[in-house]
């Protein structure tokens, strides 16, 4: 079973096993594609809300929508400055057919290294005898093998498998496995990384079709006493509170 811990850069594809999901062979990168979102303003919401839901300033509402005050009405549509990379997840999403209260969890991991991408990551799982390739859903990437920021869908969630990110049985069937590339253990994740998963997080919870809210956790809650990812620089409270 796949755990979370540390090697060096030198054995990462064979033997790294905190890997990221990756993109089905030849697939276009996830963030290779984008579109605006729309959101039709609800009863009770304020400019402020949105904007936290969404992961954007009030400030780029304001401008995206030519908004001169704070004031929004029912019905009004606004078009949502969105990361590239979750649009692209958006439509992908769009197409598949997913089983309506399956989704439960959502498991924050770290890879543990700076090298790698999903796509060699993917290679790295199956060589080590996992049938379905990479063990997450998405991988977001740091900057070096792949771009900052930019989150990539895995087989598992295009295929809508199980993950194979931890040791608890219910977390890999019920769980949504998100994995950042970097050791967190010896630094903070970017913050372009940061962006890109809580706007992922805050979509998955609040508008994508899951018929389920899910929870946030990350691999060493699921998995205790067995691993430290996503690591001690990783900001897992501050994230538990945000979702709680």
């Amino acid at each position: 079973m796949i755990g979370c811990r540390v090697f060096s850069r030198r054995r990462f594809l064979l033997t790294s096993t905190c890997l990221a999901a990756g993109l089905l062979a030849g697939a276009t990168p996830a963030w290779a594609r984008s579109g605006p979102r729309t959101h039709t303003v609800q009863k009770g919401e304020t400019l402020s809300q949105l904007a936290q839901r969404y992961g954007v300033s009030i400030a780029a509402l304001q401008t995206r929508n030519k908004i001169t005050n704070d004031t929004i009405k029912i019905g009004q549509r606004l078009v949502i400055p969105g990361i590239a990379a979750l649009d692209s997840v958006i439509d992908a999403t769009n197409s598949l057919r997913i089983t309506r209260g399956r989704w439960k969890h959502v498991v924050v991991h770290h890879s543990g290294i700076e090298d790698g991408n999903a796509k060699a990551y993917n290679s790295a799982h199956q060589r080590r005898g996992m049938n379905n390739g990479l063990a997450y859903h998405f991988v977001i990437g740091n900057g070096r093998d792949s771009e900052e920021g930019g989150i990539e869908l895995g087989p598992r969630w295009l295929k809508q498998l199980d993950g194979g990110h931890v040791r608890n049985r219910e977390y890999n069937v019920h769980g949504i496995g998100v994995c950042l590339v970097g050791n967190f253990e010896e630094r903070r994740p970017s913050a372009k990384q940061l962006e890109s998963l809580t706007a992922l997080i805050d979509w998955l919870r609040d508008d994508a079709p899951l018929g389920a809210k899910p929870k946030f956790t990350v691999h060493r809650w699921v998995d205790k006493n067995h691993t430290v990812c996503p690591g001690k620089f990783f900001p897992s409270t501050r994230l538990r509170l945000r979702y709680a």
